[in-house]
C-alpha cells in the first residue's frame, strides 16, 4: 500500500526545513513548493493525498491557489498561515479548506488535524457512511442516530443540522455553510438558528450538555464535530 503524500505549499525555509523531515518520520511521502503557482503545478502532476497551503505566498494569495484547487480536486487542504483574524479563516473555510492552522504550531496538533482530515476523505468515499465515536452512532444512509446505545429521535432540522456536520466530522464548518445548507441560502445573517438547534442537539446527544464533547464551538467561525 503506498504511503499518503503531502504538499506542502509554503515559502517559508525555515518551516518548511521543518515540516519535511517531521512529516516524513511519520511516513508521508512530502513534495513541497514555493509559489502559488509551482503549488497548483504539483498538484495536478501528483494529485497528493492532502495539501499545507500557507496563504502569504510571493506570487498569490494561497487563496487562489485553493480556488484553482477546488474547481477539480476533492482532496484535503488545511491553511497553514501567521494571519490570525476570523475573517481569514472563515473565508478560507468558505472557499473550501478543511481545516486552518495559526502559525506557530505544535507537530503534535497539525499531525492530529492531517490524522483527521485523511480520515474524514476515507469516510466519505466509502459507500455506508457512519458516523460512530465514543458513545455517537450516525448512519446518514438508514438515517438512524444512536446515543450511549439508545436511539434518539430528531426534528427534521436537527437531523439536517447533524447531517451537515457529520459530513465534515473533524473539520470546521462555518456559520454560512451550515445555515446554507440547512435552511437555505435565504438564512444567511441569521446565526440564531444554529445556536438554537446546536443547543437542542448538544440537549438529546451530549452526555453534559453543558460541557460538550461532540458539537464544539469554534468562536466568531462555526462549529466542529469532534471524531478524536
Amino acid at each position: 500500500m503506498s504511503l499518503p503524500s503531502i504538499l506542502i505549499v509554503e515559502d517559508e525555509a525555515p518551516l518548511r526545513r521543518f515540516l519535511v523531515p517531521t512529516l516524513g518520520t511519520q511516513g508521508y511521502q512530502v513534495l513541497t513548493a514555493t509559489t502559488a503557482a509551482q503549488g497548483i503545478s504539483m498538484a495536478r502532476t501528483h494529485n497528493p493525498d492532502l495539501v499545507l497551503l500557507d496563504l502569504g505566498l510571493p506570487d498569490a494569495d494561497g487563496l487562489t491557489v485553493l480556488r484553482e484547487l477546488r474547481t477539480w480536486s476533492h482532496r484535503p487542504v488545511i491553511i497553514i498561515s501567521a494571519r490570525h483574524q476570523e475573517r481569514d479563516k472563515v473565508r478560507a473555510l468558505d472557499l473550501g479548506a478543511d481545516d486552518y492552522l495559526t502559525k506557530p504550531f505544535g507537530a503534535a496538533e497539525l499531525f492530529a488535524r492531517i490524522r483527521v482530515a485523511l480520515r474524514h476523505t476515507a469516510q466519505n468515499t466509502a459507500q455506508h457512511a457512519v458516523f460512530d465515536c465514543q458513545g455517537l452512532r450516525v448512519d446518514l444512509e438508514r438515517r438512524e442516530v444512536q446515543a450511549r446505545g439508545e436511539t434518539v429521535r430528531l426534528t427534521p432540522i436537527e437531523y439536517r443540522l447533524l447531517e451537515a456536520l457529520v459530513r465534515r466530522a473533524g473539520k470546521v464548518a462555518t456559520q454560512h455553510q451550515l445555515l446554507t445548507e440547512v435552511w437555505g441560502p435565504g438564512a444567511e445573517g441569521q446565526n440564531h438558528y444554529l445556536r438554537i438547534y446546536m443547543a437542542q442537539l448538544r440537549k438529546k446527544l451530549e452526555a453534559d450538555p453543558n460541557r460538550p464533547i461532540f458539537f464544539l464551538t469554534e468562536p466568531g467561525v462555526g462549529y466542529r464535530l469532534n471524531s478524536e
